[in-house]
């Protein structure tokens, strides 16, 4: 798939119906607060805004299509980044043929920081709070997520949170 193929994908992505909570409204909210700030989410070794908004669509729509199955009906969940540095880095070593090629290294481990809530029916705060998760091994570790993804570790971080908070939250609910 090609790079205006892959965008359009993404682009329509978003007409899929999100989960909803009573009321209509999403059953997730994803914001990144001043994303033009985080360490590393960038496309290139000089990346674009254009670069950066694609990434953060992507992440955006891994968490409200994963996080469908932790929640139960009418909760909501808010979640507000504050900072993504993405697994790897961009090297200028290898000259301008490489301008886009993402180094791994374990030097390089992803770091998500958020922020977060969820919500029952009824407005009662089952749980929130800060995180800032973080895998030094992340080049060791089995993946969850999608292989072909190039946010994959990202993503197994995300999975691990979603497993840890959100299912934890669903069942002492339940």
């Amino acid at each position: 798939m090609n790079k205006r193929s892959f965008s359009l994908v993404l682009a329509f992505s978003f007409l899929a119906p999100v989960a909803a909570s009573a009321g209509g409204a999403p059953a997730v909210a994803v914001t990144f607060d001043h994303p033009e700030n985080f360490a590393d989410v960038k496309d290139a070794f000089i990346g674009s805004d254009k670069g950066r908004d694609d990434i953060l669509a992507q992440i955006k729509q891994f968490i409200e299509s994963r996080t469908a199955s932790y929640l139960q009906p009418g909760q909501h969940l808010e979640i507000t980044f504050t900072d993504i540095d993405l697994a790897g880095d961009f090297e200028p070593a290898g000259g301008t043929q490489f301008d886009r090629v993402r180094v791994m290294k374990g030097v390089y481990p992803p770091r998500l920081s958020f922020e977060f809530k969820l919500t029952a029916a009824n407005g009662q705060v089952l749980k929130e709070g800060k995180r800032k998760l973080m895998d030094l091994g992340y080049q060791q570790r089995m993946l969850r997520g999608g292989l072909d993804s190039d946010l994959r570790y990202e993503e197994d971080l995300l999975i691990d949170w979603m497993h840890d908070d959100l299912a934890a939250a669903k069942a002492g609910a339940s």
